[in-house]
């Protein structure tokens, strides 16, 4: 709900503070199906990140990891996303998709933070 004031034209959000990352149904049931078929991702939870690299300077990775002390855990359903307090600031507000299609299979990340990104779809700039 969204309150707003004479003195205070700007909604005022109540209610938990928006998700970091967002993880779609079709991420989801990937997440869990490559967790079962990849002997070294069982036990361990996905793990989301932003690195310097790619054609516009920012890429974004995947991978199965344990949990660091300063990542934030966030849940859906069963399974877990770790990331880490860097990526936290690149990542606030994206959705991550699993999409299959002519081009080929793979992680797609829509990212409100982005200014711009290559073709490749995995690298951005901010």
């Amino acid at each position: 709900m969204n309150t707003f004031s004479e003195s205070n034209p700007t909604p005022l959000r109540e209610g938990p503070p928006p998700a970091v990352i967002k993880l779609t149904e079709n991420a989801v049931e990937q997440v869990k199906r490559s967790s079962d078929k990849i002997p070294s991702a069982r036990g361990k939870l996905f793990r989301v990140y932003v690195e310097g690299g790619g054609c516009s300077g920012m890429q974004y990775g995947f991978s199965f990891d344990e949990k660091k002390e300063d990542d934030l855990v966030v849940r859906f359903g069963d399974v877990q996303v770790l990331v880490d307090p860097q990526s936290i600031l690149y990542l606030k507000g994206s959705i991550v998709d699993y999409v299959e299609d002519l081009k080929g299979s793979g992680f797609t990340v829509k990212n409100p933070n982005s200014k711009g990104s290559c073709g490749c779809g995995v690298s951005f700039t901010v």
